[in-house]
């Protein structure tokens, strides 16, 4: 007996009306074809899989780390594979920030800036120990971690790390992103930057790079 299209679980008004006879797609397709020309998923799923192969990054280079995400293009790592090989230079056409390398406070509120023009949903890759802790550079000068100013969604460790760190980091932000779900309105919602255009206060920056001291204060504050 040759199964209809409503056997396999979809779920209609003209599939379900029980006088209809086959449609047209299921005269001319036969059982056999069926089955292999027929593929049932959720839209959800169907979201997750095409944002995750089709994401575009923007790419921030500040430092020695930049040079390893730019070699992640060439013919040896191939980022084409993972259907990133559009890199976009205008952050309203991405919706991956990829932050390699040491984060100054003067290119704070650009870097949130570019984070604010990405259209939503957008997610962050912080590439390298300077952009995720500061690294070596606890000083005055630097950002101590970009998730101070923007969220961040992996973070690759490094110093600088290595084209297959990057690509690693891509791919485990591939797989969070099929655990998301399109039906939660909460989960892309984040605090708007202010008129300093920093994700935290001035102050609370100012307390987060100084865990040890730094060249601006030699001890702790209170």
């Amino acid at each position: 007996m040759a199964k209809r299209l409503r056997d396999y679980g979809l779920q209609s008004e003209r599939l379900l009306w029980p006088t209809k006879g086959p449609s047209k797609f299921e005269e001319e397709l036969g059982v056999d074809e069926l089955e292999q020309a027929l593929g049932l998923t959720t839209l959800e799923k169907a979201v997750r899989w095409a944002q995750t192969k089709s994401m575009w990054p923007d790419t921030f280079g500040l430092a020695c780390c930049a040079i390893e995400m730019m070699s992640i293009v060439g013919a040896r790592y191939d980022l084409a594979r993972f259907g990133m090989e559009r890199v976009a230079y205008s952050p309203r056409q991405a919706d991956v920030l990829i932050c390699a390398g040491r984060l100054p406070f003067k290119l704070a509120p650009v870097i949130r800036r570019i984070w604010d023009q990405m259209p939503q949903p957008k997610w962050c890759i912080s590439m390298g120990a300077c952009a995720s802790t500061g690294g070596i550079f606890d000083n005055y000068a630097m950002v101590q971690g970009i998730d101070t100013i923007v969220p961040v969604d992996v973070y690759v460790p490094g110093c600088p790390p290595r084209p297959e760190g990057l690509l690693y980091g891509i791919l485990l932000l591939q797989k969070k992103i099929k655990g998301e779900s399109v039906f939660d309105p909460s989960l892309r919602v984040e605090q708007l930057a202010d008129k300093n255009g920093l994700f935290l206060e001035p102050a609370a920056v100012d307390e987060l790079s100084e865990p040890f001291g730094n060249s601006v204060h030699q001890t702790r504050s209170a």
